[in-house]
């Protein structure tokens, strides 16, 4: 799964079989590429979504029948894309990074 932003519709007036009712979307990945994928869930411009792909974005679409390889899966409540998980420092009983965390209680107790 990956997170995506929905640009907008896009319309085709052609389709092959199994693709003459589905809702398309053209989305916008992180490193700004364009990609198109199908929207059973019905989404809006500036919509942050997670998508399935391969395989499972046919299944998302509710028939392994139609071909698709990118499917919006849902769409993102509450999300901050600026903020980028790190993560934590390791500790120590100094508090400097990069160390060991000093042992709990209990483990002193048993080392003594």
């Amino acid at each position: 799964m990956e997170i995506n932003q929905v640009v907008g519709p896009l319309y085709c007036t052609h389709r092959i079989p199994g693709l003459e009712h589905c809702a398309l979307r053209v989305l916008k990945d992180r490193k700004g590429k364009l990609l198109v994928a199908t929207d059973p869930v019905g989404t809006r411009p500036g919509n942050w979504v997670f998508t399935v792909s391969g395989s499972a974005g046919r299944y998302a679409m509710g028939n392994p029948d139609i071909l698709t390889d990118l499917t919006i899966g849902g769409i993102i409540d509450d999300w901050a894309p600026e903020t980028i998980a790190q993560p934590a420092p390791a500790t120590t009983s100094n508090g400097g990074p990069g160390e060991q965390p000093a042992p709990q209680s209990s483990d002193r107790a048993q080392a003594a």
